[in-house]
């Protein structure tokens, strides 16, 4: 186990949400997630309320002097925070302030979510409109700001709620695209070349700094290794996009004390198994890699596949509650 694993001992909560929601009611949200997932709530981020309280505008808030806009195409680069940014940063406000209303008191772990380095960077478009991944510098002083903006958010949220456990939540959808050079150019005619594995790496350790930091790709391919030693504590995934190949790393996370988050509850409305079933594959894997079943509930974070915000509601509520008795059942049945 890396040093940053034993700095981070304490329980992780067994079931939590990846951070959407529907509606645009930021107390409705909140209320619904301290319910739902007692043991592990989470910051709601509401993206139907639009730009600013989607995944990329909502981080492009915490960035510390980088601002950006709102074109046809996405996010832009500016010179100084406009309407865009000050409605980011004024929903993410919002959002605080019901989390703290409804969590009070709280003293278990909490999570909070921002988008990382390499997917923030391949969605960002530079002032001429091409990604800002095409410029090494740029990145540099992405990933800087963002590490310094992180900061300051947690900074907040412990003085908010200062008895409980903050974990941040990296999401790098795009971290496998960047790495086997799938970004599209502006045009889309051409990709941008791939990014080095070794700065990938030391970019995400940067940001990451002593934090608990669990970082999330519902993506195929994640490259979980590298996640590990970047420093992630825990590794957030869809399920059901695991294959073979993905096994013998995930197997080497669980014995080197990194925290897995199952993503097996399907995000959008469908009918629900029953608690037992939404983890059968999980404990299939487990048999797999020949891992004692007594560790799973330890190992193990249940959520959904990702995030909820196309969700209904009330399919909403009934996934995250699926989350908690498909997480119980693993511990009261780990065979």
């Amino acid at each position: 186990m890396s040093d940053k694993s034993e700095k981070h001992e304490f329980s992780w909560g067994p079931a939590t949400g990846v951070g959407s929601m529907p509606g645009t009611d930021a107390r409705e949200a909140a209320k619904t997630v301290v319910g739902s997932v007692e043991n592990f709530p989470y910051l709601p981020e509401l993206p139907a309320r639009g730009p600013g309280a989607d995944m990329i505008g909502r981080s492009i808030g915490l960035l510390v002097e980088m601002y950006a806009h709102v074109e046809p195409s996405g996010w832009r680069i500016s010179d100084r925070p406009g309407r865009d940014t000050r409605r980011a940063r004024s929903w993410l406000g919002e959002d605080l302030d019901a989390l703290e209303e409804f969590a009070q008191g709280y003293a278990g772990p909490l999570k909070v979510q921002a988008v990382g380095p390499w997917t923030l960077a391949a969605a960002l478009e530079l002032r001429h409109g091409e990604s800002l991944l095409s410029d090494p510098g740029a990145c540099r002083d992405l990933a800087a700001s963002l590490a310094e903006g992180l900061r300051t958010h947690l900074a907040d949220v412990r003085r908010r709620l200062p008895e409980a456990q903050v974990v941040v939540q990296l999401d790098e959808p795009s971290v496998t695209a960047v790495l086997l050079g799938r970004i599209k150019s502006a045009s889309g005619y051409r990709t941008h070349r791939a990014v080095d594995r070794q700065l990938v790496e030391s970019t995400l350790r940067e940001v990451i700094a002593d934090e608990p930091v669990v970082i999330h790709s519902c993506a195929p391919e994640v490259p979980f290794a590298l996640l590990r030693r970047a420093g992630a504590a825990g590794l957030s995934f869809d399920f059901e996009l695991l294959t073979e190949r993905d096994e013998e790393p995930l197997g080497e996370a669980v014995e080197g004390g990194t925290k897995l988050f199952a993503g097996v509850v399907p995000p959008t409305d469908t009918p629900l198994s029953d608690p037992g079933g939404s983890v059968m594959g999980v404990r299939t894997l487990w048999r797999r890699l020949g891992l004692n079943p007594g560790t799973l509930a330890e190992s193990l974070v249940i959520t959904p596949a990702c995030g909820l915000a196309g969700a209904s509601p009330a399919y909403a509520r009934a996934a995250l509650a699926q989350c908690v008795r498909a997480a119980r059942s693993l511990a009261d049945n780990p065979e």
